[in-house]
């Protein structure tokens, strides 16, 4: 993962992108902002992420980690992979239950 991608979280959930872009672009150029929509009601769910022009500028933007927003401590880290879940596992044998064996 990039080191200019952070993860900008607990922003409430009536800020939008443009509020958002006013915060950080003191920072430095942005060059993406994802706001992580709910698919189901289409609003906000409170957090997103923000891709900088330099990682000069995402470290800078890192001050923000902490500061009120509308009430809300903002969090905001160097972005990372989501971890991959290993698909599909077969499951393992079922056993006999244990305890003691009935002749």
């Amino acid at each position: 993962m990039s080191q200019n991608k952070l993860y900008v979280g607990n922003f409430p959930y009536s800020v939008d992108e443009t509020q958002l872009r006013g915060i950080f672009s003191q920072y430095g150029e942005i060059s993406e902002l994802a706001m992580i929509m709910d698919r189901d009601t289409g609003r906000p769910k409170g957090f997103g992420f923000i891709t900088f022009a330099t990682q000069a500028a995402a470290e800078k933007a890192l001050e923000q980690n902490g500061k009120d927003l509308s009430g809300r401590p903002l969090k905001v880290s160097i972005a990372t992979d989501k971890p991959r879940t290993g698909g599909f596992r077969p499951g393992g044998g079922g056993g006999n239950g244990g305890g003691r064996a009935r002749w």
